[in-house]
This record gives C-alpha cells, sequence and structure tokens, in this order.
C-alpha cells in the first residue's frame, strides 16, 4: 500500500485553484467522489423515505448506508447512529435530554482544552438543573490535560472531554478518563470531530458513551453525527411530534434527513477507506458503502487507510515543525506528547490576523482566530484572539509546507 500524493490530490477539484490549505481543523476540501455522490443521490429518483416507490427507497437506503459508513468509520453501530446539522446542534440536543435527571447534587465535569461545543450546553445544563460544574484544566506549558480523578466523586454525572483539541491538537488520554468516569457512575461525551479526520477512531476503545463527529471535517458534507449504543438512545426520551416514530435512532432526527448529503458521508468514507491504495480507484469507479454493508471489509480497509495517513501527516507535521524551530520569532502552542498535525502559532507583539491575511494573499490559506475553543485559548494566554492554526489533511504536501513556512518568513521579516 503506498500514499500517492499526486494521486490524491488529483481527485480534489478545489486545489486546481493552486491554493495552499492549511484550514482543514475548520472543513477539508472535497473529492470528486463525494461531490458526484451528492449530484447522484440528487438526480436520481428521490423522496421521503418508504418502500414503495423508487423515489422513496432511494432515500431509505441512503439513510442505511450513511449510518453503516459512520459506524465503520468510528467502530459502533449502525443502529446508534444519529444525525444531525452539526455537532454542536447534537451536543446541545443530547445535553438537554441527558441531564434531565440530573439536580442540586449532581457533577458536570467539562475541560478547558475542548471547543466551545462540548462545554457550553453542559454548562447551561448544569445552570437550568442546578447540578454544580466542575473543570479539569490544562497545562498551557506541555498542553497536556491535567488527571481528572482529583475532581471525579460519586455525584459526577457526566464527564465531556475531547478525544483531540481543535485548537493545539492535543489527545488526551479519554480511555483513561473514561474508565475513571465510569467507576465513578459517570457517564462520558466525547468530542471527536478534530480526532476522527487524522486517526482510526474507535468508540469502544475510547469508552465513550457517547461520540461526536462532523463529515466535513474529513472530507464529507456539512452535517454532524453522533455515536452511542442503541441501548443508551433507548435510555433517552426527547420532545418530539406525535406522528414521528419513536424508534432508535430516528426518534432523535426531527423532520426529514438531508438524503444528498447523507450520500456524500457513505462516499467520504469509502473514499477515505481506500486512501492511498491502489483500490482507491475502483472505489471511485462504483463501489460503494453497500458492498461492505453485505459483508465486505471497510472498517479493516479503513484501520490500514489511517495508518497510511497518519504516516503522511506525521512526516510533513516533522518538516513544519523542523522548519518552524528555524523561525524564533514564533511560539508554538502545541506541545503535547500525543497529538494531531496542527499547530498554533503567535509572535509577540505581532497580530497574527495580520499574518493570516498577509498569507492568503500568497495562496495559503492558514486562519487565524480561537476557532471557539474560546477556554483554551484564554488558559494559553491569548485573550479571545487565539493565534494562527495550521492544519494538515490527507492532500497536504510538501510543497504546501514549505509555502506555509517561506511566508511565515516573509511575514517576519515584512
Amino acid at each position: 500500500m503506498t500514499y500517492d500524493i499526486d494521486a490524491i490530490r488529483a481527485d480534489f477539484p478545489a486545489l486546481a485553484a493552486g491554493t495552499a490549505h492549511f484550514d482543514g481543523p475548520g472543513g477539508t476540501q472535497t473529492p470528486r467522489h463525494v461531490i458526484d455522490a451528492i449530484a447522484g443521490a440528487l438526480s436520481g429518483p428521490l423522496s421521503n423515505r418508504g418502500t414503495v416507490t423508487a423515489g422513496e427507497s432511494n432515500a431509505e437506503q441512503t439513510v442505511a448506508d450513511a449510518r453503516k459508513a459512520i459506524a465503520d468509520l468510528v467502530g459502533g453501530e449502525a443502529g446508534g447512529v444519529v444525525f444531525g446539522r452539526s455537532a454542536t446542534q447534537l451536543c446541545y440536543d443530547f445535553s438537554r435530554w441527558i441531564s434531565r435527571t440530573w439536580g442540586p447534587g449532581d457533577e458536570v465535569i467539562v475541560t478547558r482544552l475542548d471547543h466551545d461545543s462540548n462545554i457550553r450546553p453542559w454548562i447551561q445544563a448544569a445552570e437550568r438543573t442546578g447540578a454544580t460544574l466542575r473543570w479539569l484544566d490544562f497545562d498551557p506549558e506541555t498542553s497536556e490535560l491535567d488527571d481528572v480523578s482529583a475532581i471525579l466523586s460519586d455525584r459526577t454525572a457526566l464527564v465531556a472531554v475531547t478525544a483531540a483539541s481543535n485548537l493545539i491538537g492535543t489527545k488526551p488520554p479519554v480511555r483513561a478518563i473514561a474508565d475513571a468516569a465510569h467507576s465513578a457512575g459517570a457517564l462520558v461525551y466525547v468530542d471527536g470531530v478534530h480526532f476522527t479526520a487524522h486517526a482510526h477512531a474507535d468508540v469502544a476503545k475510547l469508552g465513550a458513551d457517547f461520540y461526536s463527529c462532523s463529515p466535513y471535517k474529513f472530507l464529507g458534507p456539512h452535517l454532524g453525527a453522533l455515536v452511542a449504543s442503541p441501548a443508551t438512545l433507548e435510555s433517552l426520551h426527547p420532545d418530539k411530534l406525535l406522528p414521528s416514530t419513536n424508534a432508535v435512532p430516528e426518534r432523535f432526527e426531527f423532520g426529514t434527513l438531508p438524503y444528498e448529503l447523507l450520500a456524500g458521508v457513505a462516499a467520504a468514507v469509502d473514499y477515505l477507506s481506500n486512501l492511498g491504495s491502489r483500490s482507491r480507484q475502483a472505489s471511485a469507479s462504483g463501489k460503494d458503502s453497500r458492498d461492505d454493508a453485505n459483508g465486505g471489509d471497510r472498517r479493516s480497509r479503513l484501520a490500514d487507510a489511517f495508518a497510511q495517513l497518519e504516516k503522511h501527516e506525521d512526516a510533513l507535521l516533522a518538516r513544519l515543525e523542523s522548519g518552524l524551530a528555524e523561525l524564533p520569532e514564533l511560539i508554538n502552542h502545541s506541545r503535547a506528547a500525543h497529538r494531531t498535525p496542527t499547530v498554533l502559532l503567535t509572535s509577540p507583539g505581532r497580530d497574527m490576523a495580520a499574518a493570516y491575511r498577509f498569507l492568503a494573499a500568497r495562496g495559503v490559506d492558514a486562519p487565524a482566530s480561537n476557532f471557539y475553543a474560546l477556554e483554551a485559548s484564554r488558559r494559553l494566554g491569548l485573550g479571545d484572539e487565539g493565534g494562527l492554526r495550521a492544519g494538515l489533511a490527507p492532500y497536504s504536501s510538501e510543497e504546501d509546507v514549505d509555502r506555509l513556512l517561506l511566508g511565515l518568513a516573509a511575514f517576519l521579516d515584512d
């Protein structure tokens, strides 16, 4: 199995514009295979789900394929996959349903490392129910999360933690945190949005009771997905319309699902499963998630593909960090022992938003912000401004990295 970066880049129409994209943590570019799948869903007969007409059957199959794709991607069960508009929306929804049994004396733990979408919904749920909020801090010098055991108790109802920081890339020891939380009788809600794009996720190995991800962070369309065991979902009872089904997971999905986007989700997972493989073209030419639903081994292919992807991204990250070391005016805040290929950069006395604009004018997209990781940005001493974030993606190349480094050097000399 080889990782042919030139062949992979040729699959992404957006790259023809010549821009070097480091904005993947906010949303990746889209391969032709996914674009074609979305167009194909819209161009074929399509209607509300059912079994009578071709349009109904197409919609039904599209939903089933998408659930199976997400389950294969993260090691869950298709019957436990819930789709929503975004991971933020899903966290808000589930925070309301999970917290219905909370009251004074209960406690919930959130971390300062997380995206605000896995912090604020839980803070507001605690305020609404009278539960007590506990903060799990991280060390800004090492980017490592503190030990959760210090704040866990038999009153802890839930621990919300990221599998990887979208701001600085830190991958905390989620399994150890989950084991400690479960020993205390708490549920664990894991934000896997940034993590899923860079690692072979496994919900069971992580110990997550709830795991969220966003397909547009891993080459797919804009929506969110949440994975839990069907039994866990059966224990939750959302408000819903009377005629709508009470079956899991559909009881959590309100209104008509975006079938064309779900077709794109399955296509994105198919594409990832063959990333770097000679069989990748077979996927692009017609093999889809239905083959795997009938007994294929997409989960195994995903393991192989992510091994290749991590090797590719690790090599590029080493090249990037080696170059950054030659630019001493820049501070790299991404320092954890285990992290995604994501760096957050600042330079004392310099406006990193200006660096963002400077690079953009030279065809290099590396945005500057707190990227909704507001608590993490403040803990790093960066206030609400944050820094310049550069993230690698499956289509990132050595040339891209060199262009970023040259652009940063030029900005510092400007």
